[in-house]
């Protein structure tokens, strides 16, 4: 078996649906890939789709469930299942063209070292229209050329072949089992936020991790956002800041005095005004200084619930 493909999902039935149908089309032989499913606890029509798509994949198939503890925790659940020789993290929200695993394969038999793992490139979907909170959301260097939103940062890839750990993104990445088997992911950080780069810098410090980038292994992203979504998840991404600070304190993901005191300056309710009302009088095309400002506001709250 070449490779497993690992997704864990939590209601979201019906992208999940087009995510499985997606890898029914890949142009790789069928029986030297696997799917593994991991149903984190969900409560919509999750289990029906999956127990659908066991019946009729011609592609060897794993259903996995377990109650909801997080991304981290199934994926670690799947690993036990897993039998291809390299596991491909993807998301429930991402859908892959038909090359997509011949891309992860041949480049895992080009880099063959145990330490070597593989990203694949993650954009919006084309269907998506594409908001400008959704464009700040995965351009890393939208503010200053080196600071934006904190969903995606592929812009700094361009020309580069190969990705440090803070690029150790789960909807598109792939690694050799055996290492997985000896770095598991860490149960400790089960919600949104940090598991993914935790484990990311744990391998290059432990197996001097070595992230080679393919962009033509390419999933595209169907999860339309907007402004809403920002607070829950920048205020887990502050909730769990100061556990992997503590377990790596050289990381500084718990920012500074001074690096507060600027937050604040960035997210208090007149200088929010201020950026707001630049977004709006532009109509979103100056918006980036307000997104990032209202994600460090909440960042901060998260921060000091667990402080």
């Amino acid at each position: 078996m070449q490779a497993t493909i690992i997704i864990p999902t939590y209601n979201r039935a019906n992208i999940l649906k087009e995510c499985l149908g997606k890898l029914l089309k890949q142009n790789f032989v069928k029986n030297e890939f696997e799917i593994i499913v991991v149903d984190d606890g969900s409560t919509d029509e999750t289990r029906e789709v999956i127990s659908e798509f066991e019946k009729k994949s011609k592609v060897p198939f794993k259903a996995l469930h377990q109650k909801n503890q997080g991304q981290g925790i199934a994926r670690n659940y799947a690993l036990r299942y897993a039998s291809g020789k390299i596991v491909v993290f993807i998301g429930d929200d991402i859908l892959v063209l038909p090359d997509f695993v011949k891309q992860h394969v041949q480049y895992h038999r080009r880099f063959n070292k145990q330490n070597e793992a593989v990203l694949g490139f993650v954009g919006w979907d084309p269907r998506l229209e594409i908001t400008p909170f959704m464009d700040w959301l995965a351009n890393g260097s939208s503010v200053m050329g080196k600071f934006g939103g904190h969903q995606f940062a592929f812009e700094k890839l361009e020309g580069k072949t190969k990705a440090d750990y803070n690029f150790f993104y789960t909807s598109n990445i792939s690694l050799k089992r055996s290492i997985l088997k000896r770095h598991p992911f860490d149960s400790r950080f089960s919600s949104y936020g940090w598991e993914d780069i935790e484990l990311g810098y744990r391998l290059t410090k432990k197996e001097n991790l070595i992230l080679h980038y393919n962009p033509r292994a390419v999933g595209y992203h169907y999860h339309p956002m907007d402004e809403n979504s920002l607070k829950d998840r920048m205020k887990m991404i502050g909730k769990s800041a100061h556990l992997i600070n503590k377990k790596y304190p050289e990381l500084n993901k718990v920012p500074s005095i001074f690096k507060k005191f600027v937050f604040v300056l960035l997210s208090n309710p007149i200088s929010l005004s201020v950026f707001k009302k630049i977004r709006d009088i532009s109509n979103g095309k100056y918006c980036t200084l307000y997104y990032y400002a209202l994600s460090k506001k909440y960042f901060l709250e998260g921060l000091k619930e667990t402080a």
